[in-house]
């Protein structure tokens, strides 16, 4: 395994060096046209140097930024140009100068103050404060303010994320209310639920993958991540095909017309590695472009490794009335799946007494008395001593809890990791005919393929009940030549999967703004969208021997403390192929949309037609073709009521579209879309300078017309109750959640600045009338974090030094699968730091530490286990700008 991580890295590393010499080559001879430079040092009125203040040649899109002693070099054309300094809280500066051929121009500019009493004004000019979000595109596709936004939505800036050292969206998902892990699945790739609900993901609005289920769904990174909006509840078709719970808006970097290059390099503890280059910058005064690559290996805690290699290329081409961006994006990853992480032993605990008061002594594992029809016993019968073994084995948490097996893993050698390849291409066109009327297209191409083997658990049966018998024949402990084995795993299966998913997207917003300089003022966004997805999945499984599909099985785990393997390739067990099929899904909607401006209130009105196609062929068992079309509409109501200057009241009201079974397989029951409904009543809070802002929501979101069976329903002529004169399904099926969501930026100065956030939901599952689920499988009911940051200058040449601190709080979670009724994951907290220095204007330090009091818990409540968070851990992040 490390000669594959080493030799590949090698390879990766190669890619990236041969990119950045053939970019900077490029630079060369692009710099052979503007062969000046431009040396000078921006002070404020005092003499105090600024930093960051932000240089630009106006005939040309070139610029740079001050260093932290306010000095700065800038490329620059021979002859005459107008030099401009702009800093927030100062006046811009123009200044007219003469660049020679192959000198070097000396320019020094003083910054005066806009105004003497301006909070923005920097207490010490080396100090930046924090840039608090307050604006995004993601609720209405138009460049709003979020104090006058009617919709839930949050923001994290990519100072967080930058502070955080953050590789993925799993990770970066701390900063944001009612955003966490989903349960009751297999560890593959990104299960994000956003209020307990499902989550689209998207890359500046355009389709981000989906989630096959269990099956296939890629890990996310955020190596050319700038922020991240997320807007809750459904989207009124300003996304295409959504899901309940939201979007998760991952916006790109882009080209600047600034050169700004850097190089990062990271070092953490399990073998973990990370080299990043992000080079942008003007290619001409209309062109500019930007490169971001990264490669990135790490063994991995408890061995469960990963590696990934990315390549982002874009260009930007901009005039006065267009703007083109093509951007690409080229990714292959390995990321290891650990389908179990540590299991629950299947107890039917509600056959047993407290285990506390004996409810697990040896006389109470009772057999079954049970016979069947040939005067045998039902269940396997255990002897006394094997009774006494398996009692002894047991600990009060078993059938509760996951059995901790410490920092081993039950990832078998003949798995092999989800090894991905995605390739997009994405062109945006933005059109401004004239200054009311906006025009925005963009197409998206994305092909996505998958193949990796898994398995679907380690099982380990120590008393369980099924079908009203206990230890009913290969759901009993595992007994071989009378020795029975208390902490085996059998009824194991291994699925080999292959997956590949090709899609086009096409988006068009029309947007006219009216009565500008008016009382009553607005936008009016006309959308379109179509998207055509084609999925090509099979699938190959093999067994241990309780199955009799098993022609070679592997063998079974003897023991889940020190488990045993099968040795060679997983094609040696024989696997037969158990599902295969090939699915088309378009996707098509016409929304309109109207933003109202008038004195304090800002209202929102949008509906959506949509439709959706979907053919699925099964080509493993009949190769007959299911054709599904349903269409409908959606629709939301928002009014935002800006009381005054920092503080703001909205209401929310949206319904949407869910498509049924958008990636997996279909049963040929043609049932309807389900929909999804959000209700959010909230309030935010800002400082004058901007420096805070904060929102508290009240919400209830929910997918509701769901499908279930009908329990009076049968229809095998043979059985006692046969019926088919009742719906054999019913369609008031709801998973709902209500809950509070809290969420605070703050830069209190220059010093010092926090990111906060709670959630308090109730996530349920009703039928009918009644509440056949009290808590979502997975999903914590109260979750919240923190992350703060606090610096100071250090030494004689006033490099920044920052302390970070972080904690997180995720309360019980419920464990699902195989009839377990009381397993959970118990509370935890965890704190995590990090220290940061910036040495000279060129190199940044960082020291991230994770789970500092090394706690003991579990980041996922999985299928009939729980997947352990990682040990402590360091990282070394070394940035070098130039």
């Amino acid at each position: 395994m490390n000669y594959f991580i080493n030799s590949k890295s090698s390879i990766y590393l190669t890619k990236i060096v041969c990119c950045i010499l053939f970019l900077l080559s490029f630079q060369d001879g692009k710099a052979q046209n503007i062969s000046g430079k431009i040396h000078g040092k921006i002070v404020n009125q005092s003499g105090t140097p600024l930093s960051n203040v932000t240089i630009q040649i106006k005939e040309f899109s070139l610029g740079t930024s001050s260093d932290n002693n306010g000095e700065f070099m800038v490329k620059a054309p021979i002859g005459e140009i107008t030099l401009s300094a702009s800093y927030v809280g100062y006046k811009t500066v123009n200044k007219t100068i003469t660049v020679n051929s192959n000198k070097i121009s000396e320019v020094n500019l003083i910054l005066t103050n806009t105004s003497e009493n301006l909070n923005e004004i920097l207490i010490e000019a080396h100090l930046d404060k924090e840039k608090v979000p307050t604006v995004s595109r993601s609720a209405t596709k138009s460049k709003i303010s979020l104090m006058n936004t009617p919709a839930p939505v949050v923001v994290v800036g990519g100072y967080l994320l930058d502070q955080q050292a953050n590789n993925t969206i799993q990770q970066s998902i701390r900063n944001i209310s009612g955003v966490t892990q989903a349960g009751n699945n297999y560890n593959i790739g990104d299960n994000l639920v956003i209020r307990g609900l499902g989550a689209n993901y998207a890359y500046d609005g355009m389709y981000g993958g989906g989630s096959l289920g269990n099956t296939f769904n890629p890990v996310r990174s955020q190596t050319n991540i700038e922020r991240i909006e997320v807007l809750k509840g459904p989207s009124a078709g300003l996304y295409g095909m959504g899901a309940a719970g939201g979007v998760i808006n991952l916006i790109e970097k882009k080209p600047l017309d600034i050169e700004q290059y850097s190089i990062e390099t990271r070092f953490g503890k399990w073998g973990h590695y990370r080299v990043m280059v992000d080079l942008t910058g003007p290619i001409s005064e209309k062109l500019s472009y930007r490169f971001v690559s990264a490669s990135e290996v790490e063994e991995g805690y408890r061995d469960v490794s990963s590696e990934r290699f990315e390549n982002y290329g874009s260009l930007k081409y901009e005039t006065d009335k267009h703007q083109f961006i093509l951007s690409s994006a080229y990714i292959e990853d390995a990321v290891q799946i650990d389908p179990t992480g540590n299991p629950v032993r299947l107890i039917s605990t509600s056959l047993l007494g407290n285990p506390e008061d004996g409810g697990y002594n040896w006389e109470n594992l009772v057999n079954d008395t049970g016979l069947d029809s040939s005067g045998n016993f039902s269940g396997v019968q255990l002897t006394d001593e094997q009774r006494q073994i398996l009692a002894n084995s047991l600990t009060n948490t078993d059938g509760y809890e996951p059995f901790d097996i410490g920092d081993a893993t039950l990832v078998s050698p003949l798995a092999t990791p989800n090894k991905g390849k995605e390739f997009r291409v994405k062109l945006r066109h933005e059109w401004k005919p004239s200054e009311t009327v906006n025009i925005t297209n963009q197409v998206l191409y994305r092909n996505y393929s998958s193949d990796y083997v898994r398995q679907t658990g380690a099982l380990n049966y120590s008393y369980y009940q099924q079908s009203g018998i206990i230890h009913n024949d290969t759901r009993s402990p595992l007994i071989i030549d009378d020795v029975i084995y208390p902490y085996a795993a059998r009824r194991q299966e291994y699925r080999i999967v292959d997956a590949q998913e090709k899609m086009f997207q096409y988006f068009g917003d029309f947007q006219k703004t009216w009565g500008k300089g008016n009382a009553l003022r607005g936008e009016h966004l006309l959308s379109i969208n179509y998207e055509n997805r084609n999925i090509d999945y099979s699938q190959h499984s093999t067994w241990d021997a309780d199955d009799s599909r098993a022609t070679n099985p592997v063998p079974y785990i003897l023991d889940i403390r020190n488990p045993n393997w099968g040795s060679g390739s997983i094609w040696d067990y024989d696997p037969i192929l158990r599902s295969q099929y090939e699915k088309t899904v378009q996707g098509y909607g016409v929304g309109f949309q109207e933003v109202i401006y008038y004195d304090k209130l800002t209202a929102r009105v949008g509906g959506a037609y949509l439709g959706t196609q979907q053919d699925y062929r099964n080509l493993y068992d009949d190769g007959q073709l299911v054709d599904f079309n349903d269409a409908g509409f959606a629709y939301n109501l928002g009014l935002n009521y800006r009381a005054m200057d920092q503080l703001s009241l909205f209401g929310n009201y949206s319904v949407g579209r869910t498509v049924y079974s958008v990636t997996s397989s279909l049963d040929g029951d043609d049932r309807p879309d389900s929909e999804s409904l959000s209700i959010d009543l909230g309030m935010r809070f800002k400082t004058k300078d901007n420096s805070l802002l904060a929102s508290l929501v009240f919400f209830q979101t929910a997918t509701t017309n769901l499908q279930y069976a009908n329990d009076d329903y049968e229809d095998d002529p043979a059985a006692s109750n046969f019926n088919i004169d009742v719906p054999q399904y019913f369609y008031d099926q709801e998973n709902r959640t209500r809950g509070v969501e809290l969420d605070v930026n703050y830069a209190v100065n220059n010093f010092l600045s926090f990111n906060t956030n709670a959630t308090f939901q109730d996530p349920k599952t009703i039928e009918g009338e009644d509440v056949i689920t009290e808590q979502s499988k997975g999903i914590p009911k109260t979750y919240a974090r923190f992350w703060g940051q606090y610096k100071f200058l250090l030494g004689k040449q006033k490099n920044p030094l920052s302390f970070n601190l972080g904690t997180s709080y995720e309360s019980k979670r419920t464990i699902d699968g195989y009839s377990l009724v009381d397993a959970h994951v118990n509370s935890y907290v965890l704190f995590d730091g990090a220290l940061a220095y910036g040495i000279g204007k060129n190199w940044d330090l960082r020291l991230n530490i994770e789970n500092i009091f090394n706690t003991r818990y579990y980041v996922k409540a999985m299928f009939a286990g729980a997947l352990p968070g990682e040990t402590r851990n360091l990282q070394l992040t070394a940035k070098y700008k130039f």
